[in-house]
């Protein structure tokens, strides 16, 4: 399918709409000659146009343009109405594009609008269903004393460590497996433990308040255990950690993740840990490329336990290929039995990436929306969700969902997805998110993506964090702001 946008200065919301209903649609600059498929967007003076052809058939709408209205949202809108009477689909979140729903309620609260005209601009203005609607609400409600508690100072500190066992094939990320990149992982280490360093000054300097610290990935247990000690051994030597509201690290692979691993992350302070099964089918996990088995995961677990860990989340997502509605609620009963304090829900990302194959159709992963149905299951067991972020390229347009036990809501997920406070992060593949606190300005200072990059380019990486002194002395000290 193509797709041609004129008449408008941006184009990204229509675009993105038209991905809804045909997510490899390449955008064109001009119409293509022949008779090609093609989404057709325009927007005049005084009229706007939407058009689709495909396989022969042909529909349009055309509607008049309001003066004040604002054309790229109108033709968004008219897009969506159009492909949702051609194709006879209807996405659950209707023609919204951004990655954080429950954003916009606390935003809109921010600005005093009425509950109700927050409904409305879910269900009426995005076409949202009731259920998405409420789901979006029920987290901001659970979120709103973390919101009230939010300083103006506050900030998270990520690390990353780049490495895994092996390469999953749905993951985007920026990871590399250990033993393709063995020799790169102890200067690494040492870099990185340089680059926390830096962080700590940076902190100082700007009178910050470290709340949370997260250590993700890759996978932060593919480092050996005297690596980890050297790593988290320079947290402790460097922050206050009896001060921390949380501290995570992930624990994902039990095929890198053993006993020792588990007992070195409990006595360097880690209070929250991930063992993320992803599925128990043993079949699915090794069509996805996970070299351990559904049993693995259960001692990975009971080992955890064992080391004293009393916060623990298991990630599942939903749609793997192979991944049936019935497989997918058995391993979400195993879940649920297992007894996690935080069990996230994933829907299955398909990005170009990845070594996932893209081009199937999408009905081969399954139904996706029955997979979560039974995520009723989790409210039942006393879990309810506490935070929620989408992606482009979800399967049927879905999300991501974490659920938690009351008490043991992810602060850091929490801070990171409502963007509440600044997030610095080390390592590779690094973007720290600067928050303007009581204003909209976000700025990012990017690390080098890849970790030979990281470690060759690690003066660079240095001299880019006086961007957070620069940040906070434009933003909020009175004497340098003009």
């Amino acid at each position: 399918m193509n797709i041609v946008i004129t008449g408008l200065a941006s184009v990204y919301e229509p675009e993105n709409v038209a991905r809804l209903f045909y997510p490899q649609g390449r955008l064109l600059a001009a119409r293509p000659a022949g008779r090609d498929d093609l989404v057709l967007a325009r927007a005049g003076r005084r009229h706007l146009l939407a058009a689709v052809r495909e396989n022969g058939r042909c529909a349009w709408l055309r509607r008049p343009l309001a003066p004040g209205q604002d054309p790229e949202y109108a033709l968004t809108d008219l897009v969506y109405q159009l492909l949702v009477g051609f194709t006879g689909v209807r996405p659950p979140w209707g023609s919204m594009t951004g990655v954080r729903p429950v954003r916009i309620i606390h935003d809109s609260r921010a600005r005093g609008l009425s509950e109700e005209a927050i409904r409305s601009r879910f269900v009426d203005r995005y076409h949202c269903t009731e259920e998405k609607y409420r789901l979006a609400l029920s987290i901001a409600d659970l979120q709103r004393p973390v919101m009230a508690a939010a300083r103006p100072r506050d900030c998270s500190l990520y690390i990353g460590i780049p490495f895994c066992p092996s390469r999953c094939s749905y993951c985007s990320f920026v990871s590399r497996t250990i033993e393709r990149e063995h020799k790169l992982v102890q200067p690494y280490v040492d870099a990185l433990c340089r680059e926390i360093e830096e962080m700590r000054r940076q902190i100082d300097a700007c009178g910050l308040t470290l709340k949370t610290i997260y250590i993700g990935g890759g996978t932060p247990t593919s480092l050996s255990a005297g690596q980890l000690r050297q790593l988290m051994g320079k947290v402790r030597e460097l922050f206050d950690l009896s001060g921390l509201e949380e501290y995570t690290v992930e624990a994902g692979r039990p095929d890198c993740t053993d006993a020792e691993k588990l007992a070195v992350l409990k006595e360097y302070g880690a209070t929250r840990i991930s063992i993320n099964p992803q599925t128990f089918s043993d079949e699915v996990l090794a069509g996805i490329g996970r070299r351990h088995t559904a049993a693995d995961i259960e001692r990975c677990y009971a080992e955890a336990r064992a080391a004293g860990h009393t916060n623990i989340n298991m990630d599942l997502i939903a749609g793997l290929p192979g991944e049936t509605v019935e497989g997918f609620t058995a391993s979400l009963r195993r879940a649920i039995e297992l007894n996690p304090e935080n069990i996230t829900v994933h829907t299955l990302t398909l990005k170009r990436a990845s070594n996932l194959v893209i081009d199937k159709a999408r009905d081969e992963y399954g139904d996706v929306a029955e997979m979560l149905h039974a995520c009723s299951a989790l409210a039942d067991a006393g879990y309810r969700p506490y935070y929620l972020y989408r992606q482009k390229g979800t399967l049927q347009n879905l999300e991501n969902t974490g659920w938690c036990k009351p008490g043991f809501e992810g602060l850091y997920n929490i801070y990171i997805m409502e963007e509440v406070h600044t997030i610095l992060s080390a390592g590779a593949g690094g973007s720290t998110k600067l928050v303007q606190p009581g204003g909209d300005h976000i700025q990012r200072i990017f690390n080098y993506k890849y970790p030979a990059d990281y470690i060759n380019g690690f003066a660079t990486v240095m001299d880019r964090k006086k961007g957070v002194s620069e940040f906070y002395a434009r933003y909020l000290d009175p004497e340098t702001t003009g």
